[in-house]
């Protein structure tokens, strides 16, 4: 193994560590805030670690008992992470995006509208509610997408007019290179879709910026043309759970959407965004063994739709907020036969023009694509 693969071998390793077991730091409130509930990701702060950004779990149960430490930063801002005493890496914390100190005209801070994510993304839940968040019978069983309404860090509906201003801001004062936008589901129809397109128009008219859209199928094909249409240029459409039995005891309402739904919609949607253009999130970590994640990656990938395989990290408020972090030994053996499996199909996170496979910082698995 030649010296360069040998330090790429080291860091994919170091990050799906940090991103199983999380990282203590003995300074908070340093770079960009971290994130407290909402859709995702919560309980995370963005770190750099060998030009990479990349989201660590930092105010979990688990994290909490991490053996990683990562030392106050110093003047240059670069902070020491150790394990058991020893130095593994040096990290440093993006900065506050300027576009947090703004407001809208009538009082609505620009964060509570959309907030950075990573270093160079913009994300924001447009509708900050789901018809099965308050009943947890239904209700996906690791959602908090209501606790940062509750917390008043956010607002239910961010109109298209907000979100436009907001994305110009971020483009022009922070670098924004692309957005993310998703919704809670607001029907069992469209599911997001319209919200979505209203939303990306919007957005388009005011500032030239890749968008990734995220909802559920919705019940008719042609939401993939409008979408599409309407200045979306990915779309991503979330398993979290690829096997019938934990989809039902996960996600109890969501699991009416079947994974047979789910595959004609991803056939449907990448005939129109086109191969690599559409993916799905999938949680590693809450049930599904690492053969049926990879049987199903296969089936996706060889559909054109990148399987973006994240640890699942426990929200502290829901009720799978005890539920384990998958081991990083799991996490490795399930992203280095899936980072193959993508070279070989083709299908790299660099080539989606937007979302969260291009962006990455949640997962290593890019990191194991070469």
């Amino acid at each position: 193994m030649n010296q360069s693969s040998s330090v790429e071998s080291v860091s994919s390793q170091l990050i799906t560590d940090l991103q199983s077991l999380g990282l203590r730091l003995v300074e908070t409130e340093y770079g960009v805030a971290g994130r407290r509930g909402g859709a995702g990701p919560s309980d995370h702060k963005a770190v750099t670690l060998g030009g990479r950004t990349v989201m660590i779990p930092i105010s979990t149960a688990s994290a909490s008992l991490s053996p990683f430490v990562a030392d106050s930063p110093d003047a240059q801002g670069n902070s020491l992470i150790r394990r058991d005493g020893h130095t593994v890496a040096t990290i440093t914390f993006p900065r506050q995006p300027r576009f947090y100190g703004l407001q809208t005209l009538d009082g609505i801070p620009y964060s509570h509208i959309a907030t950075l994510h990573a270093a160079d993304v913009l994300a924001t839940t447009v509708l900050q509610s789901c018809i099965r968040y308050s009943n947890r019978q239904k209700s996906c069983q690791f959602c908090a997408i209501g606790q940062s309404l509750e917390a008043g860090r956010t607002i239910l509906r961010k109109t298209p007019e907000q979100l436009a201003e907001v994305a110009r801001a971020a483009v022009l004062l922070d670098n924004v290179k692309h957005m993310v936008m998703t919704t809670g589901t607001p029907n069992i129809t469209d599911r997001g879709a319209a919200i979505l397109c209203e939303s990306a128009i919007a957005v388009k008219a005011a500032v030239d910026l890749p968008i990734q859209g995220q909802c559920e199928p919705p019940d008719d094909d042609s939401w993939f043309e409008r979408m599409k249409a309407a200045g979306i240029d990915s779309l991503g459409m979330h398993l979290e759970a690829v096997t019938p039995e934990v989809r039902a005891r996960i996600m109890p309402g969501k699991a009416s959407v079947t994974l047979d739904r789910y595959m004609n919609a991803f056939d449907a949607a990448v005939a129109v965004f086109g191969r690599g253009q559409v993916s799905t999130y999938i949680l590693a970590g809450l049930g599904d063994t690492a053969e049926a994640i990879l049987a199903v990656s296969e089936q996706l990938v060889n559909k054109g739709v990148y399987p973006f395989v994240v640890p699942f990290i426990p929200i502290t408020g829901t009720p799978l907020e005890h539920h384990p972090s998958p081991d990083p030994r799991f996490m490795r053996e399930l992203l280095q036969p899936l980072g193959v499996m993508l070279k070989q199909a083709g299908l790299r996170s660099v080539d989606v023009k937007a979302g969260c496979a291009k962006c990455g910082a949640c997962s290593a698995l890019s990191s194991y694509e070469d």
